[in-house]
């Protein structure tokens, strides 16, 4: 079996941190989320609950995240997804769903730093404003070439999720977009950036 390749770990980049890419368990579930039966099966499964619109749940290394009103990221240890997948397979026989470790196909970028959202904003369409994404919020979007998802974890945290086959480009795309003397303030503002 071959070796996965990553780039280079991240570092420190001006005002901002970059970490990874991470490897961690990622286990992608399509469902009618809306269905009460389908809630009720994953109860047990999932303690964090389906996650509302464009929302991120997390407990330690476990997370949920919604992706659109039928598919959650699920986020685990990363030798837990096998076990995760066969779980909700358990719960959900006889409804229609799909389950999938994703765990090898993407990636995690952590983000640190009061200017993530400068940095973001340089690289993407999607509102970085506090008012077009606020924190625990999930957003799908492009960075540069590529898509991706952002999750905001707080005033200093978001974490990217992109697809492993691209996660040197988006590590380089980042480390630039945050290099010393790129800074563009808009979102620390006196005035704050427009409504």
């Amino acid at each position: 079996m071959s070796e996965r390749v990553t780039p280079a770990a991240g570092g420190r980049n001006g005002a901002l941190r970059i970490m990874g890419p991470e490897s961690r368990g990622m286990v992608t579930l399509r469902a009618d989320l809306a269905d009460e039966t389908i809630a009720a099966a994953l109860g047990d499964v999932l303690p964090l609950g389906v996650p509302g619109r464009r929302e991120g749940r997390h407990d330690g290394a476990k997370g949920a995240l919604w992706m659109s009103p039928d598919e959650l990221l699920l986020l685990c240890e990363r030798d837990g997804a096998g076990a995760l997948v066969a779980r909700i397979g358990e719960a959900l026989d006889g409804l229609h769903h799909l389950v999938a470790d994703m765990s090898d196909a993407r990636a995690v970028f952590t983000l640190e730093g009061e200017e993530y959202r400068e940095v973001l904003a340089k690289l993407g369409p999607a509102d970085m404003s506090p008012r077009g994404l606020a924190h625990g919020e999930v957003r799908r979007t492009r960075l540069g070439q590529i898509p991706a998802a952002l999750w905001l974890r707080g005033d200093t945290r978001a974490e990217v999720i992109c697809f492993r086959s691209v996660a040197g480009y988006l590590h380089d795309l980042l480390w630039q977009a945050a290099a010393p003397g790129g800074r563009v303030g808009y979102f620390q503002r006196a005035d704050g950036p427009p409504a």
